[in-house]
């Protein structure tokens, strides 16, 4: 695969943030936050649904909050447990180095906004974070939070989660944190699966699970 945009994230700091309920953050991150598409359809032959994607980012020194904002037709959230299948629903994720080098953290989120997280080196290699971990995760999901089958139509939602700095082993001082990372949008066991990236992936089948392909994320 061939590309040449540039793939890096600048994220601005707004301190004020952490004064905000989550059900009110989408206007100030779309306003002030760092916007962006999550539009690499990697697989296009096996897998070409593209349901619009994008996302809002900002840090307030303490957290990372992202609006995920998802248009498309069909809707599942079938998991509602701690570190379920949530990749087989309508889900979002975001994977991190917080230094640039390995572990990194896989943050996936259903549409009601149930998580699965965990510290890992690869696929393969790594640590589920505890229910107490994950219920610092703050989640704000416009579709509820009770689960439910498949549904179709045309639908539009957001989702709005607030990820604690400490969590991932960061402190931040006023200074730029250099990290590398890449957002996504997935949804297997739909009736029209896909598997969407922010920066390209070039594998042969679907694996987000690729730090190699993870790029520079700053928070400013």
């Amino acid at each position: 695969m061939t590309d040449n945009k540039d793939y890096s994230l600048s994220v601005p700091c707004i301190p004020e943030l952490d004064s905000i309920p989550l059900e009110e953050m989408s206007q100030i991150l779309a306003e002030r936050g760092c916007r962006f598409n999550v539009e690499c359809i990697n697989w296009k032959e096996q897998y070409p649904y593209h349901p619009l994607t994008s996302y809002s980012i900002a840090h307030s020194g303490n957290k990372i909050y992202i609006d995920f904002f998802v248009r498309c037709n069909y809707l599942r959230a079938v998991t509602s447990e701690n570190n379920g299948p949530v990749h087989q629903d309508s889900c979002v994720e975001f994977f991190v180095e917080p230094t640039g080098t390995l572990p990194y953290y896989n943050f996936e989120f259903n549409c009601i906004g149930a998580i699965h997280a965990a510290k890992r080196m690869d696929r393969h290699n790594g640590s589920p974070l505890s229910d107490e971990e994950l219920s610092s995760v703050e989640r704000y999901a416009s579709c509820g939070s009770k689960p439910f089958n498949e549904v179709e139509g045309l639908f539009s939602w957001n989702l709005v989660v607030a990820i604690p700095l400490s969590l991932i082993g960061l402190k931040y001082e006023g200074k730029p944190i250099e990290m590398k990372g890449n957002f996504y949008k997935c949804a297997d066991l739909t009736a029209a699966p896909h598997f969407l990236s922010w920066a390209p992936i070039n594998t042969e089948n679907p694996d987000f699970h690729r730090p190699e392909f993870f790029r520079p994320i700053t928070l400013e």
